[in-house]
């Protein structure tokens, strides 16, 4: 019996510099789970990172979380599934996310945008390609165990899209709440926290991230800004800065198109 508890405890949290996001996996006596599907050429670095740093085997790979929709969030799960054999995770909704001939548009759009991001990161050109449709094995609701690992929870934190997923350790108070928030830092103006700048709906959003402040986690895991304590303050500001209207892909392209024409280089 104390054999199995050892198990099923965890023994940390492996932080992985990703492609365009920090990629979190969940290590286990004898099994592995990563806290979302991380981007496409994510999934060797994911895979290395198993067999190099932590001596295992990849099939330990139980299951992956896909939060959301996204490219950095859903990109690399059907290929993780196809070399490890793991379940995929995801939030219980009838309808997939890019559904249809305006899903498959804005699906385009967001692919686009996370090449533009990866630009603007310095990286290399990669292929960030992705099924739009996901096949999900398992599908959770808000307040379920993450099944394989019961001792993660899981929280619907929709706003940002629809279908956004946290996952909450209690053990540990530690909580990966994906794009709910993001961590950015300058010399101008120190550290702050911010939404994403798509918000798919507003109100939805703002109780989100009074959902997650209710918990007082010790750590916030962010898939853009790693892992910190984030004051009880700093979620009501979050909520009081949130635009009370949508932001969408055609906000976000007014936005890269006019930070383009407006830090253009003076010609010579």
């Amino acid at each position: 019996m104390q054999e199995k508890n050892k198990n099923n405890e965890l023994q940390q949290i492996l932080r992985i510099d990703g492609h365009i996001q920090d990629i979190y996996l969940a290590v286990y006596a004898n099994k592995l789970l990563l806290l979302d599907g991380c981007c496409r050429p994510d999934v060797e670095l994911v895979l290395a990172t198993i067999r190099n740093i932590l001596g295992r085997e990849i099939s330990q790979l139980k299951a992956v979380i896909v939060t959301h929709m996204h490219a950095d969030h859903a990109g690399g799960a059907a290929y993780l599934k196809k070399h490890t054999g793991c379940k995929i995770i995801s939030s219980n909704k009838p309808t997939q996310w890019y559904g249809g001939l305006n899903g498959r548009v804005e699906y385009l759009l967001d692919l686009s945008l996370s090449y533009f991001v990866a630009y603007r990161r310095g990286r290399k050109f990669k292929n960030l390609n992705y099924p739009a449709e996901l096949k999900a094995d398992i599908l959770v609701n808000d307040g379920d165990a993450v099944p394989m690992f019961e001792d993660w929870q899981i929280i619907e934190t929709p706003g940002h899209t629809d279908r956004d997923l946290s996952v909450y350790h209690a053990k540990t108070g530690k909580v990966y709440v994906a794009d709910l928030m993001i961590k950015l830092e300058n010399r101008r103006r120190g550290i702050r926290f911010v939404a994403p700048y798509n918000i798919d709906d507003p109100v939805a959003y703002k109780k989100s991230v009074a959902k997650i402040k209710q918990y007082h986690p010790y750590k916030v895991m962010m898939a853009h800004g790693g892992q910190t304590f984030v004051e009880q303050a700093t979620f009501d500001d979050l909520i009081k800065m949130t635009p009370n209207k949508p932001r969408t892909n055609k906000d976000v392209y007014q936005d890269v198109v006019f930070r383009m024409m407006t830090t253009r280089k003076p010609k010579k």
